[in-house]
């Protein structure tokens, strides 16, 4: 469950805060983080919503964040130019589009 690790670190997420919002114990993160246990269904599936990424890439399932339609040539560009960015112009440009997805 590396990834659950992973996707709470990027969110800046502790693992308490995780913990209220699955309704489980800080215990339990800790464990599903470490491999000694499975999440629910349910909360693989809250978690997916949270993160913002597929149930599949969560579990290790797919390298995919999130199962989308064909890529088109605007989402190429869009790609291309994220990648010339330095890691803190990425941080901005994740942060603006999380400001433009939640109108």
């Amino acid at each position: 469950m590396n990834r659950i690790k992973e996707l709470r670190e990027q969110h800046r997420m502790t693992q308490v805060r995780l913990s209220v919002e699955l309704g489980v114990s800080q215990e339990t993160i800790s464990a599903y983080e470490k491999g000694k246990c499975y999440p629910r269904y349910q909360s693989i599936e809250k978690m997916a919503d949270l993160f913002h990424v597929s149930m599949d890439y969560l579990m290790g399932r797919s390298d995919r964040l999130l199962e989308t339609g064909p890529v088109t040539t605007q989402d190429e560009l869009a790609l291309a130019l994220f990648q010339k960015l330095n890691e803190r112009k990425k941080e901005k440009a994740i942060a603006y589009l999380h400001g433009l997805s939640d109108d």
